[in-house]
């Protein structure tokens, strides 16, 4: 799917576009969405170089991600994607050119859609392609941070839950899923740190100053948010120690329990293995008294088990 975005007058118009269209002259974005072969030879005859397909956009080289060519700037950057509680991450192709900023796409992006919709809104104005691209990972940045904080406090009731809850399967699938989600959100940020200091050294001294402002406090940004992620992975690994060491310790209740009933019924056994065995010379055989006298003497033997290990406090 073809999308364009023209923007005239301070008016954006969107602009579904098939191969058998012109491409507008006051485009300020083309987007590319899942583009089939017929879309990639339409968007060709607007190009120089060979445009980058799946395989390219998902190449994980500096040299593959970030590269010049005579199309202008190109930049493969991953964007944030939450499905449930899990985060996805997308990566996206950009390539910024002298006249519009191209997108390319094989997956659904949030963001792009928050993007489109604050520009119809008009609560962004742009005019140039690099404001549109910095005002995009300026909203990236924003939900990297808001992301880090839903791990924080999904990992707050966690901790909670690690002492309270009895089916420890579930804390220890929820811990998984956030460390997992923690790893994408780092992985986007240093994605994100490298896409915007390789954009300012190929427009230095081509941006203007807000446009530079913008990207020195969102790297600044960017630098904030590192210590939070790392903070976020120790509590992980505290609180997956944690959960281990009380599974652990409600084991050993356990087996102690067990060890106990053993120990207690030992002593018992033995009277009972003793009476058990069937020789002639056995005195207590013929005797009235004998068979109340063994089971008194088990009773007896357990009990006196029993309390000496209340009063060594091993109970």
């Amino acid at each position: 799917m073809i999308t364009a975005y023209v923007y005239e007058n301070r008016q954006l118009t969107v602009l579904e576009l098939g191969i058998e269209d012109s491409l507008p002259p006051s485009t300020l974005w083309l987007d590319l969405y899942k583009p089939e072969d017929e879309e990639r030879e339409w968007l060709a005859r607007f190009s120089v170089e060979e445009l980058p397909d799946e395989e390219d956009i998902n190449e994980i080289e500096a040299s593959a991600r970030f590269y010049q060519n005579s199309d202008g700037l190109h930049i493969n950057s991953l964007f944030p994607q939450r499905v449930g509680q899990d985060v996805r991450a997308v990566n996206v192709s950009f390539n910024l050119r002298t006249k519009f900023l191209l997108t390319i796409r094989e997956e659904d992006v949030g963001l792009i859609r928050l993007l489109r919709n604050y520009l119809r809104l008009g609560r962004l104005e742009v005019s140039t392609p690099q404001e549109l691209f910095i005002e995009l990972f300026n909203l990236k940045v924003d939900y990297l941070s808001d992301l880090i904080e839903d791990v924080y406090t999904v990992l707050e009731n966690v901790g909670e839950e690690v002492f309270e809850s009895q089916e420890l399967d579930d804390v220890f699938k929820l811990i998984t899923i956030q460390e997992d989600a923690n790893g994408k959100i780092r992985l986007s940020l240093l994605d994100t740190q490298r896409s915007l200091r390789y954009m300012q050294r190929y427009y230095r001294g081509q941006l203007s100053d807000e446009d530079m402002k913008d990207l020195r406090e969102m790297l600044s940004d960017i630098e904030s948010l590192m210590p939070h992620s790392q903070f976020i992975f120790d509590k992980l690994n505290f609180l997956l120690d944690a959960a281990m060491g009380f599974t652990s310790l409600q084991q050993n209740k356990i087996i102690k329990i067990f060890s106990v009933a053993a120990v207690v019924f030992l002593p018992p056994t033995l009277i009972a293995s003793s009476y058990g065995m069937n020789f002639t010379t056995m005195p207590e055989l013929e005797w009235q008294y004998g068979y109340p006298m063994a089971i008194a003497m088990m009773l007896a033997s357990a009990a006196g088990t029993y309390f000496f290990f209340k009063r060594k406090r091993w109970l």
